[in-house]
């Protein structure tokens, strides 16, 4: 049946990261993570990656964050003021089993994320929680490279069901891997694998072998598969879904040899991982590819009866940008959340030089739907900008942010249009984020998301202290509206 426009019960949401909002990064028996290794950077400026931690000569901006761990209930409070039905967030794995050798689970980091669960359960705001978001075990880095070693796999799968059974009666949409088709490029080797080749000293520029990766991304399919068997055995009425990063891609030009690559892109780059993940099983085109490359992946007889047993019901992912592609396309060349490209005349760009192109989230949303056929949530997605703060008389903080506003109001318009024109199963949406925390990709608290602003500065100084922007009162009012006034 046509909606005439979001469905009743749409999830409305907003999202976080453990990695980039906790800090609190050796409190309550919490080990460090690869995640506590990188160093601030910014958009001209690497982030260094430090196996020895050093305090006092770096800036480590997970070791502070945005300290939810310490504001979590006032955290919450304000989204439940926003209206939010839903709240996308990771549990660190490292507050759980902190080097992983552990016999038994440390307690005070499950009683840490049982409280926030109470606090979402009060406010009835659904929680959506993504197990492994960018962090492991600094010692499986150290010890045996992350995912390149099938080790890792019995570690998640056992952190896993630790937590399936702790939280089940609180949780019931579980995400296994953010974004785990970031693992198909070098970058990913560090975020997604926990792989630090020698020679590698930044996170933007890592040493490859693209054999070790390869064999990573094949563990972490496997472990997913496991966590999602395992978590229906536990459970039946929870649901597993994907996380994608999906880097939505346009021939440059309209030469065929331009349209063949931006095919062949979007299958490998944004497909393959979803291919795997829904239906079980390695894509047609993955034979070619590998050969191409000179890998062969080590897989058991067992492996590929967990990835047919251990496919997700609905499917997530990110969005922030589109690029351009081409073998005969010229110009400036653009950065993206996932993929780079050749910048788009169209399009306006953002400080970080990300293209803004909502008509490109109707695209991918349909390109998913039409692929999958399975209900979509999308987990990510949202304007990172320099926000300047409005110091009041009394104290308090406003940011008048009337471009993230018009950043989301004309995603979310684009989103309507694939329910009702489209007719694709979109039930829900959180954006990126919740609160101001720090960037991934450059470690930066300057580069903000949130809808509320949070009172610290770049160098990791200042209150701590929360405050609504203008975006609050806005996505509140279009929540309490169901989407219908933007």
């Amino acid at each position: 049946m046509a909606h005439k426009g979001f469905p009743e019960g749409f999830y409305w949401g907003a999202a976080t990261a453990a990695n980039q909002c906790e800090g609190a990064w050796d409190v309550d028996g919490k080990s460090p993570s690869i995640a506590d290794c990188l160093v601030k950077g910014g958009v001209n400026e690497a982030r260094r990656i430090t196996l020895d931690i050093d305090e006092g000569k770096y800036l480590y901006p997970s070791h502070q964050a945005t300290d939810f761990y310490h504001h979590y209930k006032e955290d919450i409070r304000l989204l439940a003021d926003m209206g939010l039905k839903m709240f996308r967030m990771s549990i660190n794995c490292t507050r759980i089993f902190p080097t992983g050798d552990e016999d038994e689970p440390n307690e005070a980091g499950l009683a840490f994320y049982e409280n926030v669960f109470r606090e979402l359960k009060k406010y009835g705001i659904e929680p959506l929680v993504t197990l492994c978001h960018n962090d492991m075990p600094l010692a499986f880095t150290r010890e045996f490279n992350g995912f390149k070693d099938r080790r890792t796999i019995d570690y998640f799968v056992r952190f896993a069901e630790v937590v399936f059974m702790r939280y089940k009666e609180y949780v019931r949409y579980w995400l296994p891997f953010n974004e785990i088709n970031c693992t198909m490029r070098p970058t990913g080797n560090w975020h997604h694998a926990g792989i630090l080749n020698p020679g590698t000293t930044t996170f933007r520029n890592q040493v490859d072998d693209p054999q070790a990766r390869f064999q990573a991304l094949h563990h972490l399919f496997v472990a997913s598969a496991r966590m999602v068997k395992l978590g229906r055995s536990i459970c039946p009425d929870f649901h597993f879904g994907s996380m994608i990063a999906y880097g939505t891609v346009y021939p440059g030009t309209c030469n065929p040899e331009d349209v063949l690559l931006a095919q062949r892109e979007d299958k490998i780059k944004n497909h393959f991982c979803g291919d795997v993940l829904v239906f079980g099983k390695y894509p047609y085109y993955a034979k070619q590819y590998f050969d191409d490359l000179g890998i062969e992946i080590e897989m058991t007889d067992e492996d590929l009866k967990d990835l047919r047993e251990g496919t997700v019901d609905f499917f997530t992912f990110s969005y922030y940008n589109s690029n351009c592609l081409g073998s005969t396309t010229t110009g400036e060349i653009v950065h993206g959340n996932y993929v780079d490209g050749v910048k788009n005349p169209y399009l306006e760009y953002t400080p970080w030089g990300w293209g803004i192109d909502p008509i490109g989230l109707r695209y991918t949303l349909n390109n998913v739907y039409d692929r999958y056929q399975l209900p979509i949530i999308i987990t990510e997605n949202g304007l990172g900008t320099v926000d300047e703060p409005i110091r009041n008389e009394d104290g308090s903080v406003t940011v008048e942010d009337d471009y993230r506003i018009n950043y989301l109001s004309q995603h979310i318009a684009q989103m309507k249009r694939a329910i009702v024109e489209d007719g694709v199963d979109l039930i829900g949406y959180t954006a990126w984020s919740a609160i101001d925390m720090i960037s991934l990709s450059t470690g930066e608290y300057k580069k903000r998301y949130g809808f509320i602003f949070v009172d610290v500065d770049d160098e990791g100084n200042g209150s701590m202290k929360r405050y609504p922007k203008k975006s609050f009162g806005w996505y509140k009012h279009v929540i309490e509206t169901n989407g219908e006034e933007l």
